[in-house]
């Protein structure tokens, strides 16, 4: 069953971000972008303080990225179930509600044929019975008996 995912754009998108972050932060610590924007007063670069920021968002990055890929693999998980109708037990492929017999055809390559299992067969069997004992009773419920004492000759 092809399904057309778009989660792999989620897992890019996050980990842009998380790389815009890095970036960002790792600028403002080395530019000061504050001070180059609204001033021109020195300042001095701290290796430090932008080296722990970095190793903070590496850490989020990484807790995120983990919950991601479970969460992701969840969802492919449950996309792969196949749709079948309650009613009419067709099959949900390709967009298309199908018989049975046309998905197997169609995805498989599969010829079918017809048959009774053996749980089914006893029911219909049973129900069968069942009727023809109905069909009896009325039939002898209809047909009038003769009044006692007289003869038919």
């Amino acid at each position: 069953m092809k399904t057309i995912s778009h989660l792999p754009r989620v897992i890019l998108y996050q980990n842009l971000g998380f790389l815009g972050i890095l970036v960002l932060s790792y600028l403002d610590e080395l530019l000061d972008l504050p001070k180059l924007i609204f001033s021109d007063h020195p300042f001095a670069f701290v290796y430090r303080a932008a080296t722990l920021e970095v190793l903070l968002v590496l850490a989020v990055w990484f807790l995120v990225s983990m919950s991601t890929r479970r969460i992701l693999t969840h969802v492919r998980y449950l996309e792969g179930f196949m749709r079948v109708c309650s009613w009419c037990r067709r099959i949900h492929y390709r967009g298309d509600w199908m018989p049975l017999e046309e998905f197997l055809r169609q995805g498989f390559d599969t010829p079918t044929t017809h048959g009774i299992c053996t749980d089914c067969l006893h029911q219909q069997q049973t129900a069968y019975e069942k009727a023809r004992l109905a069909r009896a009773k009325a039939q002898e419920a209809a047909t009038p008996n003769p009044p006692a004492g007289l003869s038919s000759v």
